[in-house]
């Protein structure tokens, strides 16, 4: 029986998500739970993703460690002061190892440079230890901000490092830049780190010290 059976999404509402239960199990919190003006659009759970098909299946919640939440719940905080009516949406959060590997193995770009947008599952990624997010702001009629890609963009355009040139190439907006610095800031004061390729990623400790500290979500 292969994993995605195991996890696909049932008729029955009433039943158990086998993907939920196993975040709980690991004790991960649902994120809502702490927060529940945090949105959420779980990517990886639809078809609208850059591999065009429904990785987690009846998983419909993001889950975080504890801390992780927490301080992603404070985020959400920081958000409404500085923005009256704004809000987080979040579209991933924990995954398993194995869906790790599915997006891997569906990346279609060189193996010498996939490293760049999807971590290698060989040495593990933050997300599957339920300390790194994937998130961008919405307004207050809940549209997302403009922040010069969609999410998921493998391309230079999406690259925080590359900032600073795109904007003087006119490749990259003053306002698109002004709402990345605004979820930067938020995320930033909350304690989380960024990465240098992904606008929407933002991780709560290093790999190191994840892997000290909890178990991979296998």
């Amino acid at each position: 029986m292969s994993i995605l059976f195991l996890f696909e999404k049932t008729e029955n509402a009433g039943q158990a998500c086998a993907l939920e239960l196993q975040m709980q199990r690991s004790g991960l919190i649902d994120i809502q739970t702490q927060n529940s003006k945090i949105r959420v659009d779980l990517r990886y759970s639809t078809k609208d993703n850059f591999i065009g098909f429904d990785v987690y299946g009846c998983m419909t919640k993001a889950y975080l460690q504890k801390q992780a939440a927490e301080h992603l719940s404070l985020a959400a905080n920081f958000l409404e002061q500085e923005k009256r009516g704004f809000q987080l949406l979040v579209y991933d959060a924990a995954r398993p190892a194995w869906a790790q590997k599915i997006l891997w193995d569906s990346l279609k770009k060189p193996e010498s440079s996939k490293h760049i947008y999807v971590a290698n599952p060989k040495r593990g990624s933050i997300h599957n230890y339920g300390c790194a997010v994937d998130l961008t702001v919405v307004d207050r009629k809940g549209m997302p901000l403009d922040m010069g890609t969609e999410f998921d963009f493998f391309g230079n355009l999406a690259q925080p490092r590359l900032e600073k040139s795109l904007l003087k190439k006119g490749i990259l907006s003053q306002a698109q830049y002004a709402n990345r610095l605004l979820l930067r800031k938020v995320m930033l004061k909350a304690g989380f780190s960024i990465t240098s390729s992904e606008w929407w990623h933002f991780n709560y400790g290093s790999l190191k010290m994840v892997k000290n500290k909890y178990k991979m979500i296998l």
